[in-house]
């Protein structure tokens, strides 16, 4: 996931206070310098109001541009309601965007916009689909709430690496090139590449030809449903762009969603299932894991953001997500009711997570031995 790092500069830049709720859907009409020194005219609804007169606005197309009172030109109330784009007016924006070379394909939840073989594309919308539906049913007994997505799902596939790799470094930054699939907070959109191209080689066929290259590359496309589930995340409820999310917690549940069965014509046997990739690099961690390793996890997110130490705080993240699911189902899915309340662009101190974490789990301490025998057994396989 594309951490939005503007969001964090906002938040400690700007005394953030809360909007009208009653005026919040109005639909707005800003005019603003963008970072490129660009100038631009956007529709959207105002997430936040700043105290210095800075604004959040979320447009119809979803993305979020954080607009200074320096950059800031017009903002003019309309008469109209915010509503975002239908599955028409996306797939015409993006027409627009990429050009002819690219083609739109539409489900009931998603708009793709493609410059791949056609197969590729139907594969990835074949795909997506069922993890959205896995992902609803999976939270269907809880009382999350969770809603259907407000607006089509946008994924970018590009044909091959190159082209993904130049889109991505103008869109997120360089080190976003060197990934199979990333999703944007900032857009709102899924970005990723046909991982069975080869250069030289004609597009597949038949989506049976797609299934044969890409059970090959299990760990790649793990990664796009991983991807696909931060969307599906930050679409359903469960989860505020730009809000106070504690990445173990996100990048724990677009974990344990990640690793699709590809010789299931369904794609799941079972949504969270043992993730060996995770669990191998996990265990090796235990061996060397210092006391104190769940809070360090739970209260910041510098280890799983620094390169370092990441492999081992993602697969620490995902063993807590796998077992605070599985042991204590309930408490999860009250932990997760309270971050979805959380507002944009507010953010508590480690000591606030803290105090959230264990008000739902208990004490950390305590919690953390109880994990590690968990997820050493050597039946959980």
């Amino acid at each position: 996931m594309r951490i939005p790092v503007i969001a964090l500069f906002l938040a400690t830049t700007l005394a953030v206070s809360p909007g009208d709720s009653r005026a919040a859907d109005a639909l707005h009409r800003l005019t603003f310098t963008d970072d490129a020194r660009k100038q631009r005219t956007v529709e959207g609804r105002i997430v936040v109001h700043a105290r210095d007169g800075g604004l959040l606005l979320e447009a119809r197309d979803r993305v979020l541009w954080s607009v200074t009172p320096q950059q800031l030109k017009r903002n003019e109330k309309t008469a109209q309601n915010f509503a975002p784009l239908s599955a028409k007016e996306a797939a015409a924006k993006l027409r627009t965007e990429f050009g002819d070379g690219f083609s739109i394909i539409t489900s009931e939840h998603y708009v793709l916009c493609s410059n791949t073989g056609k197969y590729y594309s139907q594969w990835c919308r074949i795909l997506f689909e069922r993890l959205l539906t896995a992902f609803y049913k999976h939270w269907d007994s809880s009382k999350l709430g969770l809603k259907p997505p407000a607006s089509p799902l946008v994924v970018i596939v590009f044909a091959d690496r190159k082209q993904y790799a130049r889109y991505a470094t103008a869109d997120a930054g360089p080190s976003m090139a060197e990934t199979i699939g990333y999703y944007s907070a900032r857009t709102n959109r899924v970005a990723l590449f046909d991982l069975t191209a080869t250069p030289g080689a004609r597009p597949a066929r038949s989506l049976g030809e797609i299934r044969q290259k890409v059970v090959k590359v299990p760990f790649n496309v793990a990664t796009l449903v991983h991807e696909a589930t931060h969307q599906i995340a930050f679409n359903s409820g469960l989860q505020t762009r730009y809000a106070d999310n504690p990445l173990w917690l996100s990048e724990g549940l677009a974990m344990y969603f990640e690793t699709p069965d590809l010789r299931n014509p369904k794609g799941w046997r079972t949504v969270g299932r043992v993730n060996p990739f995770r669990l191998r690099q996990l265990r090796e961690f235990l061996k060397r894991r210092k006391p104190g390793s769940l809070t360090s996890l739970t209260t910041t997110d510098k280890r799983l953001a620094a390169a370092k130490s990441q492999p081992d705080a993602y697969a620490e993240a995902w063993g807590l997500t796998y077992f605070l699911i599985k042991t204590r189902r309930k408490e999860f899915e009250q932990y997760l009711a309270l971050i979805s309340r959380k507002r944009p662009l507010v953010f508590g101190t480690a000591a606030d997570r803290k105090k959230e974490f264990e008000q739902a789990f208990g004490d950390t301490e305590k919690l953390e031995q109880e994990f590690a025998r968990y997820l050493s057994n050597p039946r959980l396989r």
